[in-house]
């Protein structure tokens, strides 16, 4: 195998890693918080790519200034959703939250699908078409853009979490949900916000992912499969497992695509998963129960 094939696999799959980490960080926050499983958080992420696309098409922003945007759409969406049907099952069992959020899951892909076509879009960027070249590796500049953009939004949505008054309330809420509401916290409140973020996050992956791949209104289970596989393995509710299982995914299926076919690139991601569950069931930065 060529050394220079395998360095630049690793490159592509730790640039990338960024997206996969944004989008997981979106919905571990939601589990964490609510521990309300979102199974239309890969449709909502379709969603930042169509509105990324509509933005790109209709209004000329570029998905790279757009995805600002985006992530503002998906926090409303994500807000009524959690207003307007989560809300309501929110202490139901687990089985009824599940079939809310497929049922969710299934109107967001066929309104896409309805609206868009079932077609293949991309969103085309300028920063798509430049590389720079380290020796013999290469770096696709889109990608790298998109990598710092996702690094700087994590960054920011921990200093929310962990430096603003509304932050400390979203975890206290998480922590003991009694002892918040007990001293004065709003925590229908804290849910919306804590449901709009991960929203958000996962819109605004959408939108960083648009120029770089192409997507249709069935890739939203591929990406909500994907989410989970890699909360699973970063530790269910851990923000830091979920930014580190990101990158390390991304890199198994990065390389997986080089030393494998790009088809069975999945094949090592969910290898990587049931080997990490037999040593460590909660994940890497999971908490065990009891």
């Amino acid at each position: 195998m060529d050394p220079t094939l395998i360095l630049q696999g690793l490159v592509s799959g730790i640039l990338f890693g960024g997206v996969y980490s944004l989008m997981a960080v979106g919905l571990t926050l939601i589990f964490g918080v609510m521990r309300v499983v979102n199974f239309a958080h890969g449709d909502m992420m379709v969603w930042g790519m169509y509105l990324a696309y509509l933005l790109a098409t209709k209004a000329g922003i570029d998905p790279y200034i757009g995805f600002v945007f985006c992530a503002a759409a998906l926090f409303l969406l994500g807000v009524v959703v959690q207003r307007g049907l989560v809300d309501r099952i929110i202490d139901a069992p687990h089985e009824m939250q599940i079939l809310l959020m497929l049922g969710v899951a299934l109107v967001l892909e066929n309104a896409a699908l309805v609206a868009f076509g079932p077609e293949p879009a991309r969103v085309r960027s300028p920063l798509t078409q430049s590389t720079l070249w380290l020796g013999a590796v290469f770096v696709d500049v889109g990608r790298l853009v998109t990598f710092a953009i996702a690094i700087v939004l994590t960054g920011l949505l921990y200093l929310f979490l962990f430096r603003t008054g509304i932050g400390r309330t979203i975890r206290a809420a998480a922590d003991n949900t009694y002892g918040a509401r007990v001293i004065g916290v709003d925590v229908r409140r804290v849910y919306a916000v804590a449901f709009g973020v991960g929203a958000a996050c996962v819109g605004a992956a959408g939108a960083l992912t648009a120029p770089v791949l192409p997507f249709q209104p069935a890739f939203g289970l591929s990406a909500s499969v994907t989410s989970f596989n890699i909360v699973i393995i970063g530790g269910m509710g851990s923000l830091l497992g979920a930014f580190l299982g990101g990158l390390l995914v991304s890199v198994a299926e990065s390389l997986g695509a080089v030393f494998l076919t790009p088809s069975l690139k999945e094949l090592v991601s969910f290898s990587l998963l049931i080997a990490i569950l037999l040593f460590r069931p909660a994940g890497l930065f999971g908490r065990r129960a009891g």
